[in-house]
């Protein structure tokens, strides 16, 4: 029984911060859809569905997931200077004031819940602090690592947190019914598999966040009127 308990608690803790509770503050943020509901161009179900799978597959698996996966192999590897770059190269890359903000402002609420929950080695919370404005995924993949999650769990457990928001998002802002919400999480969730396997085989040359739809959005959103969401 204590092996299996042992077994089990990095399942947990995976769940945990796969949770839309992890008290970061992702819920305040829409990452340009709520624009995209404003403009018309997300209205109903079935171009939700195809607004959150086309970023998972073109965004996604192009680029937040295959550098989420670059910081865990440095967290692994405890390779500081490659930490520090992916960390930079994330945060230049994105191209709007707003996303830009997002991750900052998230990566500083997880850092300040990782130093409160008190259960990390001192080594890593040493790290931590010494990182100038972390990015969500730098912090994000060292807690992964910490806690003993799979490179691809990790993947997938991102991928469905920000899948789940998007959901929210549709769900506050189109609006959609609980049902209609829960139809479009099934459908991700049969996607999300070869979302991860595509971030997994993807080079490192081909990393690229070149997506100009959401560039454009998420832009726009900073001068729209009447919003709900921070991006």
């Amino acid at each position: 029984m204590t092996s299996l308990s042992s077994e089990k608690q990095p399942l947990s803790k995976l769940l945990q911060i796969a949770s839309t509770l992890l008290p970061v503050g992702a819920y305040s943020y829409s990452q340009g859809l709520e624009w995209a509901i404003e403009s018309g161009d997300v209205s109903d179900l079935e171009s939700v569905k195809s607004w959150i799978f086309d970023l998972l597959q073109t965004y996604y698996a192009n680029y937040e997931l295959p550098i989420l996966l670059e910081l865990y192999k440095s967290w692994s590897a405890n390779d500081v200077e490659k930490i520090l770059y992916w960390d930079r190269h994330f945060k230049a890359c994105k191209d709007s004031s707003e996303s830009l903000a997002e991750t900052i402002q998230t990566g500083y609420s997880l850092r300040r819940l990782i130093c409160d929950l008190g259960e990390f080695p001192q080594e890593f919370l040493n790290q931590i602090v010494q990182i100038n404005e972390p990015a969500f995924p730098t912090l994000y993949s060292g807690l992964c690592f910490i806690w003993n999650i799979g490179a691809e769990d990790m993947l997938h457990a991102y991928a469905w947190s920000w899948a789940e928001n998007q959901v929210s998002v549709a769900m506050k802002s189109v609006p959609l019914g609980q049902v209609a919400g829960q139809k479009i999480l099934l459908f991700i969730g049969t996607k999300l598999t070869s979302v991860v396997e595509s971030a997994f085989a993807l080079p490192i040359a081909d990393i690229s966040n070149s997506m100009p739809a959401l560039s454009i959005f998420s832009s726009r959103h900073e001068t729209q009127y009447s919003r709900l969401f921070r991006s």
